[in-house]
Order: structure tokens, then sequence, then C-alpha cells
């Protein structure tokens, strides 16, 4: 048997470089002039913890819509869903869009509880804390770090694949090069700088997304959307896809897809309830934002994958039996497209090396993006969950800054190093996007619970996600061996195994929550989170509970609380059970007019995701609050120190509160009304 040769990189190790590192550095320039401008406008000095972690808990519905985008981009959605869509067909997208955007709904209910319970955390892990004690504090400490390392791992490992075989460069110097500027701009930024770069990032990979779409569509080899269905129905290998509907990649009765679906939702579950930094983008939203940012960017981010993902992954498909495909005439070996290679040859053989420098920018900005994020996660960890827990209990915001630096350094360091590992070790993007649900998943209930039912007890809250866990473990190991005969980094990245596993880890600390809940009964008052405070070096009390809990107030976080239990659950019923369920149950081959049909609606869904990513936030308040940093930068104006510290000043500033009703804060503190 010969050796398969790969192909050449359509781009120069130079490029390449001055792209991980040049552009790194430019970012994180520009990222540091313009914190500096937001401090001297707005008073927002990212040496202060509240600016740092929580961006003062102002940002608007336009930031927060999307931030939420950003954080969903990462590079293993850009690569995986055209990769799985070349394996499995038009049913993957779906699930994998699905996958990722009902949970953001889900969420916007937990980001206005926190709201109206718990208005002065920073992290998900201080109401544990407050809640449960230090044992389970540290639990949760594990839990959220297994989290936020593999989902900066997986993103990390597909990154630096995909950069290495478009342009040469060494992989595992791209490991370690990828974070650089993002470490940069987020030690100097925090949480703000991490909204800011979110949104430049999220602009240009939109504007690439749709352009790229569009280019493979109208590639001369291809030609319109009917024209990719006859030839998507022309290929030999149309027909002999194991558990599709007649073998069709046009059939929505996929049982690959559907079990992908299945480890998607349940893991995305547990990475967005776990993951401390959708929990202080939550924090740090306006009350007037929390709900609709959330609702508008999960909705919105749906067409990304579904979108990208069918165009992208089918087009592969075709241009692969064509002269202009990279590997042509052989196909695309299982390690090329397990590895996350189908995009950046789809690049190369539609658009030369324009596409392909076009698909590194993209990825670097979705890595860069959701690597920011997860710097700040860990960083928050760090200072506020472990130093501020265990080391100083009355630490200055001096100190707790010191310590979020040293998390995000140490952070990158370490992520870099074990995506190294991984490497070496032979785990590729598919293995990580299979796997890491089995360790996310078991903390997922008791978190909700932590905020939204009284009765969980502190014993079940320790007890069941470690059992949940050990039971993943255990289901996952002997369902890889009876199915496959051995255990091996392959068996363990099959689906079945990794499917049964998730489901696992996912359900079963409920009914072992419930029942030592039941059987040791625990009654919480709400109150207690309100011990958590705010940091300031000055002593002065910066929050007003008078101000903050008025009636009109806590009436508005309920009704948005309805709100956004409504739309959790009417996105669960549309997106996952009255769209594809029924579909896979069909057992039909998609028309040609219903496929037109079908990638139309995309193309314009993904033409709204880019107005609501780009455009939203600048209707939003946007334009003028860059035009008053321009001006800063420029020497134009000064002033703005200290406003919006205190609670009364920066609530209402928030850019989101002109899309909500307006919320009373001065009213007589005996109007006030026991939450």
């Amino acid at each position: 048997m010969s050796e398969v040769t790969s192909p050449a990189p359509p781009l120069s190790q130079g490029v390449g470089y001055g792209v991980v590192i040049g552009l790194g550095v430019a970012f994180a320039i520009g990222m540091v002039l313009t914190t500096r401008a937001l401090k001297k406008v707005f008073g927002e000095d990212s040496h202060t913890t509240e600016t740092f972690m929580v961006a003062n808990r102002r940002v608007g519905t336009g930031l927060t819509a999307s931030a939420v985008i950003s954080s969903w981009t990462f590079t293993s959605a850009l690569l995986g869903a055209p990769y799985l869509t070349y394996w499995y067909g038009i049913a993957l997208p779906t699930w994998w869009a699905n996958g990722q955007s009902v949970m953001i709904c889900c969420f916007a209910y937990l980001a206005i509880q926190a709201k109206l319970k718990a208005p002065n955390a920073h992290t998900l892990l201080e109401l544990i804390k407050v809640r449960y004690g230090a044992a389970a504090h540290i639990l949760w400490i594990v839990m959220a770090l297994i989290n936020n390392i593999f989902n900066f791992t997986s993103m990390l490992v597909g990154a630096s694949t995909a950069v290495s075989s478009l342009t040469g460069i060494n992989v595992y110097a791209c490991t370690y090069l990828l974070p650089l500027g993002v470490v940069v701009y987020t030690y100097w930024g925090g949480l703000r700088a991490t909204f800011l770069t979110d949104y430049i990032h999220t602009f240009i990979i939109m504007i690439v997304l749709v352009w790229f779409s569009l280019r493979v569509l109208l590639a001369a080899e291809i030609g319109s959307i009917g024209d990719l269905y006859d030839l998507v129905k022309a290929l030999p290998q149309e027909g002999t896809v194991a558990g599709n509907h007649a073998g069709s990649y046009l059939s929505m009765t996929s049982d690959e897809s559907l079990f992908f679906g299945i480890i998607h939702v349940v893991t995305n579950f547990g990475i967005v309830f776990m993951d401390t930094g959708f929990w202080q983008k939550g924090f740090s939203a306006d009350i007037a934002a929390a709900v609709p940012g959330y609702i508008i960017g999960g909705n919105a981010y749906f067409a990304i994958p579904f979108t990208f993902g069918t165009v992208v992954g089918l087009g592969a498909l075709v241009l692969e039996q064509t002269p202009i495909w990279p590997t042509y005439p052989r196909r695309m070996t299982q390690a090329e497209v397990s590895g996350g290679l189908v995009l950046p040859y789809a690049a190369s053989a539609v658009a030369g090396k324009g596409g392909a420098a076009a698909i590194l920018l993209i990825l670097f900005m979705a890595c860069t993006s959701v690597a920011s994020a997860q710097l700040i996660a860990v960083s928050s960890i760090v200072s506020f969950d472990i130093y501020g827990a265990y080391f100083n209990k009355t630490p200055t915001d001096r100190q707790l800054i010191r310590w979020s630096h040293v998390g995000v350094v140490g952070c990158a360091l370490f992520i870099s190093t074990f995506a190294t590992v991984l490497h070496k070790g032979g785990v590729d993007l598919n293995w990580l996007i299979y796997m890491i649900g089995i360790l996310i998943c078991p903390g997922t209930f008791p978190t909700c619970f932590a905020l939204l039912w009284r009765k969980q007890s502190r014993i079940a809250a320790i007890v069941s996600p470690i059992l949940g866990m050990a039971a993943g473990f255990a289901v996952w190991f002997a369902s890889a061996h009876a199915l496959y005969g051995s255990i091996t980094i392959t068996t363990t990245g099959k689906t079945l195994p990794c499917m049964y596993a998730c489901l696992t880890s996912m359900f079963v600390p409920l009914p072992i929550s419930l029942f030592l809940s039941y059987l040791y009964p625990a009654e919480f008052s709400w109150d207690e989170f309100l011990k958590i405070e705010r940091v300031s070096d000055t002593g002065e009390v910066k929050f007003d509970r008078e101000a903050y809990f008025t009636p009109e107030k806590v009436k508005y976080m309920k009704r948005m609380s309805r709100v956004a239990a409504v739309w959790a659950v009417a996105t669960f019923l549309g997106q996952i059970v009255l769209w594809p369920l029924p579909m896979y149950g069909a057992k039909t081959v998609m028309s040609r007019g219903l496929f037109t049909a079908w990638v139309v609606v995309g193309l314009v869904w993904l033409v709204g995701t880019l107005i609501v990513a780009n455009f939203y936030p600048l209707v939003d308040g946007g334009v003028v609050q860059i035009w008053e940093v321009l001006q800063a930068v420029l020497g134009k104006k000064r002033g703005g120190e200290g406003e919006g510290q205190g609670e009364g000043e920066g609530e209402e500033r928030g850019e989101g509160s002109a899309h909500a009703e307006v919320i009373q804060v001065d009213v007589d503190a005996s109007q006030v009304k026991e939450k």
C-alpha cells in the first residue's frame, strides 16, 4: 500500500507566522489603547475587579448578543460542522446548530435569575460556596476548570492542525503562538476587552462566512444550489452512507447524525451551564439586556453551523471529485477528515490562496475570541475562588487583579502544553468533540438546582456529580470494550460509547440529587446570596440594595424570567422536537425543491446573523460610544473618571436599556418589597 502524500500548504510559513504572531500583537496593542480610552471616557478602570471581571455590569443587548455568538463560534464548530456533514450528510448540521442554539436560550433564564437573587456575584462558584460550603466549592472549582480546559484545548487542537495544513508552520509552535496575543489584551483589559475583541472578531468572521458560503455555491464546478443537489445525487458514493435512509447524503433520516445530535445537545448543556465564562457574561449584562441578549444571540447563532456546515460539507463532497481539490484524484483519508481539514481544503479549492488566507483569518479570530473568554473564566477562578477564598479572605482589588493576571498567563501555558500532549498522543478534534460531555455534564443539574431550587441539600450537591462522572466513565469504557473488543483512543472515540456515557453522566445526578435532597432535606434562603459583596480598595459601599430591589425592578426581572422560560421551552420544542425528529422519522430523501428552499432559508438566516452580530451593537449605543472613544484616543475629549462605578449610575446607562421598559430606581425605601 503506497503512502498517502499530504497536499502542499497553499500559503507560506511567513504568512502563517505573520497572522498568528503579527495579527495577535496588533490586536493586543489595539486593545490596550482602547482599554485606556475607555478609562478616560467612561471611567472604566480595568485595574478594578468590577471592570476586569464583570465589565461594571452594564453591557447592552447588542454587545451581549454579539458576545454570545462569538463565544459559541468555536474553531471546532467552523471545522467540525463541515467535516461531519461530509461524512453523514444534510441532517448533521441541523443537529450541530440546535445543539448549540437551544442551551443559550435556556441560559437566558439562569442569567436573569442570577441578577434577581445574586446581583453582586462575579462567578458561578461564589454562589456554590455561599450555598454549600467549602467542600462543594472545591468540587465545582475542579468541574469548572475541567470544562474550561477541555473547551479551550479542543478549540486549540483543531485550530492548530488547520493552520498548520494551510501554512506549513509547525503544529506545536502554532499551539503555543495562537493564544499569545490573547494573553496580552486579556491581561490588560479583562472582560470589557473580551467583549470588544469578541465584537471585532465576529464582525470579520461573519463577513467571511457569508462570502465563503456563496463562493462555494457559485464555484464554476458547482454553479447554483440546484446544481449542488444534482451533483450530490450523482456522486459515486451517494446511496452508500451507513445508517442513512437509502444511504443518501440528502436524507434527514440519519442514525449517526441523530446519535451525534444527542451527544451534542447533552454535552453543550453541560458546557454552557458549567462554563464560568457564560455566567460572567450574564453577570456583566445590563438587567434589561440579559434575556434579550442571550435569546437574540442564541437564535442568530443557529445559522452558522447550519448553513456553513451544509454548504461547505456537501460542497466538499462534490469538489473532491474535481481536479481543483488539493488531494485529487484520491479522496481524503479518515485522518484528514477527522483532523478538521475539509474546510481548509475547500477554501484552497474554490478560492486559491485568497480563500486559504480568509479561512486562516477566521480560524485565528475564532480561536482567539474563544480563548479570551476561557482565559477570563479561568483567571476568575484563580483569583476569586482559589486565592480569595482560601489564601486571602479579605483581598484588595490590586491583589485580585494580580492573581487574575497569574491565571491568564498560567492558563495559556497549561492549555498549550496540554494540547501539545494530545497532538503527540494521536488525539484529534473528532475524539475531543465526542467525549468531552462525559467530563462536563455531571454538574449540570446540581448547578441549576443551586440557583433555582431551595431544597437541594449540601450532600446531594456533592455526591450527585461525583457519582454521575464515575458512572459515565464506567459506561464509556465498558461499552467501548463490549462493542469493539478493546479500550483505545479509536474505540473510545466511537459514537455509541460516547453517547451512552454522555447520557449517563448527564442524567444519573438528577435522581441522586432528588433522592438525597428529600432524604436529607434543606431549605435555603435566597437572601444568603446577598452576602456576596463587591470588591473595592476604598471600602466604599457600591451596592445599594434598596435602589436595586425596587418593586418595579423586581417585577421586571420576574417578568423577564417568565419570558426567558417561554423562549427556552419554545426553542427546545421548535429546534429539536418539532423540526429534525419528525423528519428523521419520515424516511425520505429531499427533493430538489425542498433542498433549494432549505439552503435559501439558511443563507437568509446567515445574513440575519451577520446583521445581529455586526450592526446591532452599533445601533444599540455602539456608534456613540465608539465616537467618544475615538475622540479620547485623539485627545479631544477628557473626563469621565469614576463614572459608572456605583450601582445607581451604571444600571441606567446600560446600552440595552433603550430596548426594554424603563426601570425606576429612585423609589422611597419604604416601597421596597422582599424578594
